[in-house]
């Protein structure tokens, strides 16, 4: 046996290897909990019809209660006695166009208060920067609280359940603290998202705001170690060190983390470097579905954005997940066509992209991504 043919030999028991463990990763052993992470069951997409609301107007909570109104007599049902979760998206706690605005929540909490749930609603959130009870008065969410009577939960100081996630660097399991709350399918959980453009999977909608809102950081953590000594933080955990690994990690979580109900206010969305420092779009849009990837699949059609390019979300439609086929999705309200803007992607959409292509394990690997990704920690945060 030459020393070509056995080179050979180890790359392909290699490429075996790279496959098995990503192939592998859904049914990884059950956190300290007592649940992990479900598996995903992967086959054909689906092929049951979703609706989806698409409401267009000059008034912000107008337009989320008129949508949510379409599906009134389903939430109501579905909602029965359970806790009522609304996730806003606070990835910065000081920078409003980046987070759900106060009134997207107040068109949800009106419309809860119609359907006769508002009693067994509260609010939650782990913000990323910061304390989330600073942003979420910095933000108006508490006197919003007040006036309806709900109450406000900072997910840092709840129950918390390990899961594991993927690292592509080394291609091993890595264990992170996630929101029990969240994961607890019992509660009614509420997507409260902002349309954004992002630094790492081009879109973040529903499913990323909730994913990313699920791990949890010590009490005094602040980026740029402004913070307490020593406090951590495990929502970069779940990014994986770089963008495949991110996508996946998505896609793995989104059958304990998806929203029973979408909610995407991009009354004023966000484009160019987001989810934090991109520039306003003037949209005055929301979509809202029962059918969480059927809501964000129309969502980065009135984006412009095109969708083959969004990673976790086409691997969640491969899944089954839900509709992502627009033929299949009927839409209530306005056309989506009437309203598609081309919203302007992060500058460095290029090697976001690189999920897109096929990965390689070199015969030089030495536990090392297989090509440089240039996916450094975040400057800013995580959302």
């Amino acid at each position: 046996m030459n020393g070509v043919t056995i080179t050979n030999r180890r790359c392909f028991l290699r490429r075996l290897a790279v496959a098995g463990a990503v192939a592998g990763f859904a049914s990884l052993a059950r956190g300290a909990g007592g649940g992990g992470l479900s598996e995903p069951q992967a086959g054909e997409p689906t092929t049951a019809q979703s609706r989806v609301a698409v409401m267009h107007g000059d008034d912000r909570r107008e337009n989320i209660f008129r949508a949510l109104r379409v599906f009134e007599k389903q939430i109501a049902r579905d909602v029965a006695d359970r806790l009522v979760v609304i996730k806003p998206n606070n990835v910065a706690i000081d920078i409003q166009l980046s987070a759900t605005h106060a009134d997207a929540i107040e068109g949800i909490l009106e419309f809860l208060k119609s359907i006769g749930k508002l009693r067994q609603t509260v609010i939650a959130e782990s913000a990323a920067n910061g304390p989330t009870m600073e942003g979420f008065s910095n933000y108006g969410y508490t006197k919003l609280a007040e006036r309806y009577g709900v109450k406000l939960i900072d997910l840092d100081k709840q129950e918390v359940e390990t899961v594991w996630v993927f690292d592509q660097q080394d291609f091993r399991p890595r264990s992170a603290r996630l929101s029990k709350m969240l994961l607890d399918r019992r509660n009614y959980i509420i997507s409260a998202a902002k349309m954004k453009t992002h630094d790492r999977v081009v879109a973040t909608l529903s499913l990323k705001n909730m994913v990313f809102g699920a791990p949890i950081k010590d009490e005094g953590f602040r980026w740029g170690g402004k913070g307490k000594p020593g406090a951590k933080n495990d929502k970069p955990i779940v990014h994986g060190s770089g963008y495949r690994a991110l996508n996946y990690n998505l896609f793995a979580l989104a059958p304990r983390l998806h929203p029973h109900l979408a909610v995407i206010d991009g009354y004023d969305g966000m484009e160019g470097n987001g989810p934090t420092a991109g520039t306003a779009v003037d949209h005055r849009i929301c979509v809202v579905s029962p059918d969480w990837l059927a809501a964000d699949r129309v969502a980065v059609e009135l984006m412009g954005i095109d969708f083959s390019t969004v990673g976790y979300l086409n691997f969640c439609g491969q899944a089954g997940f839900g509709q992502t086929d627009l033929a299949r999705i009927e839409i209530v309200g306005e056309p989506i066509a009437k309203h598609i803007r081309r919203y302007q992607l992060h500058k460095n959409i290029e090697q976001q992209l690189i999920w897109m292509k096929p990965a390689q394990v070199t015969g030089n690997y030495r536990g090392r991504p297989e090509s440089p990704e240039l996916f450094t920690p975040c400057s800013g945060m995580l959302g």
